[in-house]
């Protein structure tokens, strides 16, 4: 790159000089020496042999070279020499000799111009180059005058400002090697292409060899049955001295033939020995490749770092603590702030590999990543979603888990999926997009056989004809939850959208076939996540599953009795499990069963980021509801020594309201989900399960005691129809 010297001016007299690593010099001279430049360049003329500027630029500078001492110009050289042998009358003897030599030297003299032709083109593609940088550097010592001397900036403190400058010159350094990285992958791409080409050449010369072989082969055949045919009609003639003998004849075709043979198994080593090296050659080709991709997913990684980084930045300049006026730099901010917060599009795909794409509007599951209304939590989602981002393009694994899924499918290529060790890592680790909606059926499909075998073919429609046909007590809650449901989500945001009357479908079908439950609210979330992945059939068995397998009765009815015990076991396993955090919240008197009770309702819906939350529906699908249990306690020991420090109730609730959507990194979650919480055996939860719900029941029990000893003493006092509050009692 290039350096700045200062000049002894200033003000508008003041110069910079721009040195590079090759002999050029960059000057920027008042108008008025800019003049008598031009003026004494015109006068001068100077000859064509040395180049001591450059016009047509665009730019208020020369660029100046020390002159180059070139040769002549291959037309003088022999001109001249055609000169000299008209005027010199050479003796008949050296013509020869003389002719000879002067040809060489024109060979020698057009192979030195050759050469001095290339050494120009590139002295031409590196000064382009260069004069490239120069405009960068231009544009931005422009962008830091102007930012600089501009009256918005007396409002920003100076280590603010040298901060964004130093952000502003990584963003533009990291822009330059995503370009000279992409310029790289193309050359790597076209070589690819190019040796492509040639081993098809080779390929298409290997057929036509293989082709001549074969038409030798049968000139050789017919030439053989020739000569036995041949053999019968000279048998007469072999006893006539000097004529050759049949044996004789047929070991010179012998020895022909051998002869051929060897130097097509030459010919053929040879286009084998081209065929490995180009090979060899690819692979390095494919191996340069995929560094390269590498190179460039980390440096797309540090640029969302950079970004994040800037926004939060940003944010923090327009709403300092400290102050509360309000100055022209705030505007400049605001704006800065607008644009930043812009979810990329598709507008101006010629600069896709300056800056690529990092966050988009939606993810692969239609929920939206930005929201649109309030500020504040959208630029905390965009952060959310950049940080996301890094977090997958640093992941870097020997085997992806995309492989792995590869090679199992291939292993049961001609078997059905059955449960194994080897599944339950897999599904644990999370399954790929491609294949869930494979996974998920198959797993619902494994719970609910011994439903489905004792029901009849067309059941989900049945129940759906009938639910539509008579009149449904639920319908009117659902109704009034679809549009509730998942907001965020493409598929679910409008009355028309597509899956509102999927989900319609399922909850009504659901309601009908369980009328004690009818409908929860709950329900209608994880129908809506099913439905993402599953038809309308599978995702009512999906739903059937949750409720009448995963969960025990009295889970989503009206007194929600199984999930109350839920919660108690919940906190047994937090004593157990995570004692010092237990203790920490109890101090406080903190219930932060209010806040898992939805987790467990509804299986973590709206209470993690997307990729997590299908990577707990994986294995909650495949295992059951011991999955819920271990992923609750995964999330509070991940932001353990967080809630640790919090030592205020308020601070402490508020921090549990929203800590889990903070949590990005789904593989170190899993981790301690599946890892530091083992032993985790189903059959404690289940025996402490009954344990709790018959206490419950005890509690009931004695709550419905009182109500009827209250109502009784109500209905046998004089002043039934009156309530009297205590206050009323103490007057």
């Amino acid at each position: 790159m290039s350096s700045f010297r200062p000049g002894r001016g200033h003000g508008d007299s003041r110069k910079s000089v721009f040195y590079t690593n090759e002999d050029w010099e960059l000057l920027d001279p008042n108008p008025k020496e800019l003049e008598e430049s031009m003026a004494q360049e015109e006068r001068k003329k100077p000859a064509p042999e040395g180049s001591r500027g450059v016009t047509g630029s665009g730019f208020p500078f020369d660029l100046g070279r020390i002159p180059y001492k070139g040769k002549r110009p291959l037309k003088d050289m022999i001109g001249s020499y055609r000169n000299r042998h008209v005027s010199s009358e050479p003796s008949a003897e050296g013509v020869q000799s003389s002719s000879s030599k002067s040809a060489s030297e024109v060979q020698l003299q057009v192979q030195s111009q050759q050469e001095e032709l290339e050494q120009l083109k590139k002295d031409l593609s590196s000064q382009k180059e260069l004069v490239r940088l120069l405009q960068q550097t231009v544009r931005s010592s422009q962008y830091d005058k102007y930012f600089a001397s501009s009256r918005l900036s007396e409002g920003i403190p100076k280590d603010a400002l040298e901060l964004l400058h130093r952000k502003d010159e990584q963003i533009l350094g990291l822009s330059g090697q995503l370009e000279r990285l992409s310029l790289e992958r193309e050359s790597l791409q076209q070589e690819a292409r190019t040796l492509k080409t040639k081993v098809g050449e080779l390929s298409e010369q290997l057929g036509m060899l293989v082709e001549t072989i074969q038409a030798k082969d049968e000139v050789i055949m017919k030439l053989s049955r020739r000569l036995s045919e041949g053999a019968d009609g000279t048998s007469s003639t072999s006893g006539v001295p000097g004529s050759p003998t049949p044996a004789s004849r047929e070991q010179l075709e012998l020895d022909r033939l051998k002869d051929n043979l060897q130097g097509y198994k030459t010919q053929n080593k040879f286009l084998n020995k081209e065929i490995l090296e180009l090979s060899a050659l690819r692979r390095n080709a494919e191996r340069r490749e995929r560094d390269l991709m590498a190179k460039y997913s980390s440096l797309e990684a540090k640029l969302c770092q950079i970004e994040s980084k800037y926004l939060i930045l940003l944010q923090e300049m327009k709403t300092p603590v400290c102050s509360e006026e309000q100055g022209p730099s705030r505007d400049v901010i605001a704006q800065l702030l607008e644009d930043a917060l812009q979810v990329e599009g598709s507008e101006q795909p010629e600069q896709a590999f300056v800056k690529p794409h990092l966050v988009s509007e939606y993810d692969i599951y239609g929920f939206r990543t930005v929201p649109e209304d309030d500020e504040e939590e959208k630029l905390v989602a965009k952060v959310r979603a950049l940080d996301l981002k890094t977090l997958h393009l640093t992941e870097t694994q020997e085997v992806s888990t995309g492989v792995k899924w590869e090679n199992y499918f291939a292993s049961i290529m001609n078997r059905e999926m059955a449960c194994s060790p080897e599944l339950k890592s897999l599904i644990r680790a999370g399954i790929p997009h491609e294949h869930r909606s494979t996974v998920w059926k198959w797993c619902v499909d494994l719970h609910t056989r011994k439903f489905k075998d004792n029901t009849e073919p067309g059941y989900f429609q049945t129940l759906l004809q009938k639910a539509l046909e008579k009149q449904n007590p639920a319908s009117k809650q659902i109704e009034l939850d679809l549009l509730r449901t998942l907001p965020t989500n493409k598929h679910y945001s409008c009355p028309t959208s597509e899956g509102i009357q999927k989900l319609r479908n399922v909850l009504l079908a659901f309601s009908w076939r369980n009328p004690d439950i009818g409908y929860c609210q709950g329900l209608n979330r994880l129908v809506a996540v099913a439905l993402l992945y599953l038809e309308q059939e599978d995702a009512f068995w999906c739903l059937a599953t949750i409720v009448e397998v995963f969960m025990p009765r009295d889970y989503y009815t009206k007194t929600l009795l199984g999930s109350q015990v839920d919660q108690r076991v919940f906190r047994d396993l937090m004593s157990e499990k995570l004692p010092r955090l237990h203790a920490h919240l109890d101090q406080y008197n903190v219930d932060y069963t209010l806040i898992t009770f939805n987790w467990f309702l509804v299986v973590f819906v709206d209470s993690v980021v997307s990729d997590i939350l299908f990577k707990i529906w994986d294995s909650f699908l495949y295992e059951g509801p011991k999955v819920i249990f271990r992923f609750a306690l995964a999330l509070f020991k991940y932001k353990e020594e967080e809630i640790l420090k919090l030592q205020d109730s308020m601070a402490i609730f508020k921090y549990l309201r929203y800590f889990t959507r903070t949590i990005l990194d789904a593989r170190k979650l899993i981790s301690i989900s599946f890892g530091d919480l083992n032993p985790f055996p189903l059959r404690q939860i289940r025996n402490r399960r009954a344990y709790h719900l018959e206490k419950v029941r005890l509690e009931l029990t004695e709550l419905e005691a009182i109500r009827e000893d209250f109502l009784r003493e109500r209905d046998s006092s004089p002043d039934k129809g009156e309530l009297v509050s205590d206050e009323e009692e103490d007057t």
